[in-house]
């Protein structure tokens, strides 16, 4: 299903993607329905299920819980277990248990940082310029 807008682009946007059109031997469309893709954020539905939930989510916050997820800091202890998992990995097999405590690491380290980017993609979406923290 698609559906039909009609939008007042300035002179200097317009001539901008005609040109690119031209030189890319395109039709003007494309190009446009290229520039919303590419400028939108992220979709969510793009990373594994067990995640799209959470970056949904994201799509109503308001800009300050954005904000506080885009600067959120992982708690230390994440980053220590896993290390601590990880080392040992080098010398002797992980039992099942620190195999298990390991996936369930890495599964919430991987939230959280997809969570970070999501919620930095919807701000610059928004308009907002977002720094790196």
């Amino acid at each position: 299903m698609s559906e039909t807008i009609t939008l007042q682009v300035p002179e200097t946007i317009y001539q901008r993607l005609a040109d690119t059109a031209r030189a890319t031997n395109r039709p003007l469309e494309d190009i446009l329905l290229q520039v919303l893709e590419v400028g939108s954020p992220p979709q969510w539905t793009d990373v594994p299920e067990a995640f799209q939930k959470d970056l949904a989510a994201l799509d109503s916050l308001e800009n300050d819980a954005l904000w506080q997820i885009a600067y959120s800091q992982m708690s230390d202890n994440i980053p220590v277990q896993l290390d601590a998992l990880l080392e040992p990995q080098h010398s002797h097999p992980l039992t099942a248990d620190e195999q298990k405590t390991l996936e369930n690491l890495q599964t919430e380290a991987d939230r959280f940082m997809l969570r970070k980017a999501q919620a930095a993609a919807i701000l610059r979406w928004r308009g907002f310029h977002v720094p790196p923290p």
